[in-house]
């Protein structure tokens, strides 16, 4: 972090410098922990420069030119994400940064970080990576700017792109140019993109499939009728031997003729193969095969075409199966190689296992960096979702295929958080991941697996090869109950439902020991439309799990509460399904909090939905399924609008949109009604929105805590009845099950 660090340890020099957009805090949770750990646990002496000011190149020479390469990176967010909201409007906060202070990061952090690197150290060599490089690593549609935007790569001016799972890649690279070979001959790791002439290939042996633009209908030719009774016309059948033996030759004629003797059939051997043999022979053929994109400046101008290479990017992700992808820009090529192999289990724990301060840096003293407060009790125990929502960009950066932690690994951890973490009062706020309950959840077959093209393993339906058994959950969650000081274990990750319910016990499980009082799961919506393009199961999963979750709260004699996820604006979304949610929120008593617009992310499937208005899903051509796409903002508003329906500043809007659109009996004061006809005075407001469901302040209060214990579950007396409790507390209690609170993004 500094020179006088360097000097401390004896250090003229830093092998590998890593500049990042977040605080430094030496955690597994964040990247540029995890990768310095690595490469230090590989013999490499690993510099950082957190958050430098990007207005000058001097911030970055301030440890010096490293003996091998500047490895970039914006942080753990995109940098767009991090600062912009939905609505474009820039964030009040920072949570990576010491006090939530904002700005202290350029929009496009990778692209000018490496910009001022190369300014400062020409020649030096250059490796971007984290998120934000690889949702951009092709070609891609930028929310922000609207418009496509070119691959990371020419920006940057970067010399290699590593994404997904970088662990081994970033090991192999390091060794490499330590042992002296040139950035530009590395071409074979997985996971790794870059720039080439155009029409460059590794060895003359690949080929390339071109899919620069999409499949037209040809000629179609007329079925032959085999019952038609007419003299066929068989001279364009006939062979260049017939017709000479027709011609006559004046030298023979008259004369006898011998009998011509059949033409000799050259012999071709036919060789057998295994159906082994014959998958080898076609995975080396896919080995060598690159799939042409269609270009950046074709993908610009056409929505169709960039439909389509969208399609083909994420049909090309399994690592069993993905071939490698090439797209022009200008002149040149961005290369991508296939995604890296999932790591295996050891390689997981090795990476989890290494020695972590598990704190900030002290540069930052006592100053509260909210990312670290979120995570500082939580324990990572798997990577990848196989989930493929359109939505989300975790399947293009982590992999479908699940990585999991062993059991002792991870029980260590907990182990290490209750020594060594200051402040743990005995919870560990999550035990999860990017999805809670898909540790160790796989394919049943591990070559189906690898020959799978499938974009998720739960959608439409849950795939019949896929192992659903959630016992090594349940005996992980056990376990760590078990940990001598650990007086709560609590899973705080989103829920798959839909898998939950193939597993009563699992739920059991999770219910009777592992919820504070909140539990998350995402429906996302309640109509079928817009649930189709974001690959989510339909309603009838939420109430079947609904069910297990109040049976099990009522055994264990705790009162929960399901906090739903919902979107609005997504697209394949029209105003009726936003309408018919806010319904279906008014006849369940939900007034939710917080709620989540739409933002397009690079890459994702929904963001090419967004842009082009077609449906990547399915086959692309310029008649395919045009999706309804919510982009005008006042719409966008009114989707939102639609979620918090008991808002009253949300009622003129929502009024003159029911008027659009023909429901104006939706407007009055009744029961059946979702809106008043005239707003409410300032006092009659602010009584309405203190109706709104309760968040975990509110409970806490409501049963007689003076504030939320952290992971602690609101537990209802047994012989106090409930509506004696709602008495007490002096505000009517919604049913049970049914109040929430969703806090799904900030504002």
């Amino acid at each position: 972090m500094s020179r006088a660090e360097m000097d401390k340890l004896g250090w003229d020099s830093c092998d590998v410098i890593l500049v990042t957009g977040d605080a430094y805090i030496d955690h597994p949770s964040f990247g540029m922990a995890l990768v310095g750990r690595l490469l230090e646990a590989q013999g490499f002496r690993v510099g950082i420069i957190s958050q430098p000011d990007w207005h000058s190149a001097e911030p970055f020479r301030a440890l010096g030119k490293p003996n091998l390469y500047f490895g970039i990176t914006a942080g753990n967010m995109d940098s767009m994400i991090n600062r912009y909201t939905a609505d474009r409007k820039i964030r009040s906060d920072d949570a990576y940064t010491p006090n939530g202070e904002p700005n202290k990061r350029p929009d496009r952090a990778v692209t000018v970080y490496a910009q001022r690197v190369r300014e400062a150290y020409p020649g030096i060599n250059v490796v971007i990576g984290s998120i934000e490089a690889s949702l951009r690593r092709i070609a891609h549609y930028d929310y922000w700017s609207d418009k496509v935007r070119r691959s990371v790569l020419p920006d940057s001016k970067a010399d290699l792109l590593i994404f997904g799972n970088a662990e081994r890649a970033l090991v192999d690279l390091t060794h490499r140019l330590a042992a002296g070979e040139p950035i530009g001959n590395i071409r074979d790791l997985r996971g790794t993109a870059f720039m080439v002439p155009a029409g460059w290939r590794p060895t003359p042996e690949w080929a390339e499939a071109n899919s620069t633009r999409v499949d037209t209908p040809g000629k179609i030719d007329a079925h032959p009728d085999p019952y038609e009774m007419k003299m066929k016309n068989t001279e364009s059948c006939k062979t260049s031997a017939d017709s000479s033996n027709t011609t006559s030759n004046p030298a023979l004629d008259g004369a006898a003729t011998e009998p011509s003797k059949p033409a000799e059939t050259p012999v071709k051997v036919i060789k057998i193969m295994s159906r082994e043999e014959r998958r080898e022979a076609e995975k080396e053929v896919r080995n060598k095969t690159v799939v042409r994109l269609p270009s950046y400046d074709q993908v610009k101008d056409d929505p169709v075409l960039y439909a389509h290479a969208s399609r083909v990017f994420h049909l090309e992700s399994n690592p069993g199966n993905a071939r490698a992808l090439v797209q022009a820009h200008g002149e040149r090529d961005v290369w991508i190689n296939p995604p890296p192999l999932p790591l295996a289990m050891d390689e997981m724990d090795g990476v989890y296992d290494m020695n972590y301060a598990r704190a900030p840096h002290p540069v930052y003293g006592k100053a509260r960096i909210p990312a670290w407060e979120m995570i500082r009790f939580s324990v990572n125990i798997m990577r990848g979702c196989f989930g493929g929502c359109t939505f989300c960009s975790i399947t293009e950066h982590e992999g479908r295929i699940i990585q999991s932690r062993s059991e002792p690994s991870i029980l260590r951890e907990i182990e290490l958080i209750r020594d060594k973490v200051k402040g743990f009062t005995g919870t560990i706020s999550d035990l999860g991941g990017p999805t809670a309950n898909m540790y160790r959840l796989a394919c049943r077959d591990k070559r189906i697996e690898e020959s799978c093209r499938r974009l998720s393993c739960v959608f439409p339906g849950i795939c019949s090869n896929l192992n659903t058994d959630h016992s090594k959950l349940i005996q992980l969650y056990r376990k760590a109950r078990a940990i001598p000081g650990i007086k709560k274990i609590l899973v705080s990750s989103g829920l798959r439902y839909d898998l939950a319910v193939r597993s009563p016990e699992y739920v059991k499980e999770l219910v009777s020991h592992h919820v504070g009082g909140l539990l998350k799961i995402a429906p996302e919506h309640s109509e079928e439309g817009p649930l189709s393009k974001m690959m989510k199961p339909g309603m009838g999963a939420y109430y079947k799990f609904k069910e297990l979750f109040e049976k099990y709260s009522k055994e264990a004699g705790k009162e929960q509460y399901l906090i739903p996820y919902f979107i609005a604006a997504h697209p394949g979304t029209t105003d009726e399904d936003m309408l018919n949610l806010a319904l279906w929120l008014k006849q369940n008593d939900f007034r939710l909090d917080q709620v989540q617009t739409f933002m397009p992310t690079p890459m994702a499937m929904a963001t090419t939905m967004y842009h082009t208005r077609k449906n990547p899903l399915r086959k692309i051509h310029a008649n395919s399924e045009t999706v309804e796409t919510p982009r005008i903002g006042k719409i966008r508003k009114l989707h939102k609008a639609f979620l918090r329906y008991h808002d009253p500043e949300n009622w003129a809007i929502l009024r003159e949109g029911l008027q659009r659109m023909g429901r104006a009996d939706l407007i009055g004061s009744g029961e059946h009604h979702l809106v008043p006809r005239h707003d409410l005075s300032p006092s009659a407001a602010a009584a309405n929105l203190r109706r709104e469901t309760p968040g975990p302040n509110q409970l806490a209060k409501k049963f007689g805590q003076n504030k939320p214990r952290q992971g602690a579950a609101v537990v209802r007396t047994p012989n106090r009845p409930a509506t004696q409790n709602a008495r007490t507390a002096g505000s009517q209690r919604p049913a049970r099950g049914k109040a929430v609170i969703v806090k799904s993004g900030r504002k």
